[in-house]
């Protein structure tokens, strides 16, 4: 896992992944520390693109407001 090529849509797609595996029993002991330590940095990740859109979209509507 690359952060610095990661999309927000691959992350989450990554996520939905380690959840499916974990849910249906597919990783051995080993693999589901790995995998649960790669969940939680998708999970930063993902924690810090959305409320980096929630700040510039909060600008936005705050600057067209007062243009309005």
């Amino acid at each position: 896992m690359d952060i610095n090529t990661m999309t927000y849509e691959k992350a989450v797609k990554r996520l939905e992944q380690i959840v499916s595996q974990v849910e249906n029993n597919e990783l051995n002991i080993d693999q589901l520390g790995t995998s649960l330590k790669e969940a939680q940095e998708l999970l930063a990740f993902c924690k810090e693109r959305l409320y980096k859109a929630d700040a510039e979209i909060n600008k936005m509507l705050d600057e067209f407001q007062k243009e309005a």
